[in-house]
Order: C-alpha cells, then sequence, then structure tokens
C-alpha cells in the first residue's frame, strides 16, 4: 500500500467571513485524511485588535499572516492539508502560492444576507458584521486559471464538506495543480 496520501495538495478554504470557514475546513480535511489548520490561529494580536475594534485589515496587516499561512502550507507540500484563510485578492492567492506551489483554493460563496444573519448569530468571533461589506468589496473570485473549486454555503456545513471533497477529486482527476 502506497503512503502517498489519497489528496496530496494543500487546500486553502477562502471566503469572506462568515460564511463557514472555520466549520467546513475540518470537515474537509476529516474526509481527505490531512491535517487541518486554522486560519485565524495564525493573525498576529494586532491584526486581531483592529478586526475586534472593526477596523478593516490592509495589505501591511494582512502580509505576515499570509506568509505564515504560506509557510505552513509549503511545510505540507505533497503530503495534504486544509487551511482555512480568507484570500480575499488574487495578489493574497498569488502569495501563498509563491511560499507554496500547487495550492487548490475552495472558495464558499453564498448571499450576503444569509452570511451576515449567520455572522449575527456567532458568539465570541473577534470578526464583527460591520467588516462584511468590506469584505466583499474587497473580494476577488478565482481566475479560471486558478486551481480551485467553489461551494455554495446554502446548505448544512456536512454538505458543504461532502459536495467540496468531491468537487476538489474530481478536478484532482482531470489535472496536476
Amino acid at each position: 500500500m502506497s503512503s502517498r496520501p489519497a489528496y496530496p495538495h494543500v487546500v486553502v478554504v477562502m471566503g469572506v467571513a462568515g460564511t463557514g470557514k472555520t466549520t467546513v475546513g475540518p470537515l474537509v480535511a476529516e474526509a481527505l485524511g490531512v491535517p487541518y489548520a486554522e486560519g485565524d490561529d495564525f493573525h498576529p494580536a494586532g491584526n486581531i485588535a483592529k478586526m475586534s475594534a472593526g477596523i478593516p485589515l490592509d495589505d501591511a496587516d494582512r502580509a505576515p499572516w499570509l506568509d505564515a499561512i504560506g509557510a505552513w502550507a509549503a511545510g505540507r507540500a505533497g503530503r495534504g492539508g486544509v487551511v482555512s484563510c480568507s484570500a480575499l485578492k488574487r495578489a493574497y492567492r498569488d502569495r501563498l502560492r509563491a511560499a507554496a506551489p500547487g495550492l487548490v483554493f475552495l472558495h464558499l460563496t453564498g448571499d450576503h444576507d444569509l452570511i451576515a444573519g449567520r455572522m449575527a448569530a456567532r458568539k465570541g468571533h473577534f470578526m464583527t458584521t460591520r467588516l462584511l461589506d468590506s469584505q466583499f468589496a474587497t473580494l476577488e473570485p478565482l481566475g479560471a486559471d486558478e486551481a480551485g473549486v467553489d461551494a455554495d454555503v446554502e446548505p448544512a456545513p456536512e454538505v458543504i464538506a461532502e459536495r467540496a471533497v468531491q468537487a476538489l477529486q474530481h478536478r484532482q482527476g482531470l489535472q496536476q495543480f
């Protein structure tokens, strides 16, 4: 039996706040048999303080966070993994890919009102609904030349994860990333 993982790529679960990256990411990782890393854990304390105060991060704030996620992903190259990261701009995804070539993105997408309602209902998270509009304004969806798949967030997390895993595995069968 081969020691090669069933899914050797690192998957970045991306999307605006409130799409369920932290909920869906571990489910995808479990289904793929790879470790999960929570992107929020890579934020420096200053970033969390800014977001908790309702202040959007700028590119300078995001740079060390993206570099830390990129380093984790590079360490998982060929062994697979799943990490959550908003990765809203193409430039952020390019920075992650520069650190860890071969990344695959799972873009969680959904209606603004649905996501805002979910954000309002969650407790104890530093990201406020006040930042959702800025996140949607910043979002650059995956380009046709970017390895990845989209997943609608309206269904239950287990359904989203199941569909995402099927799409990722299908995409892997179509091409090498």
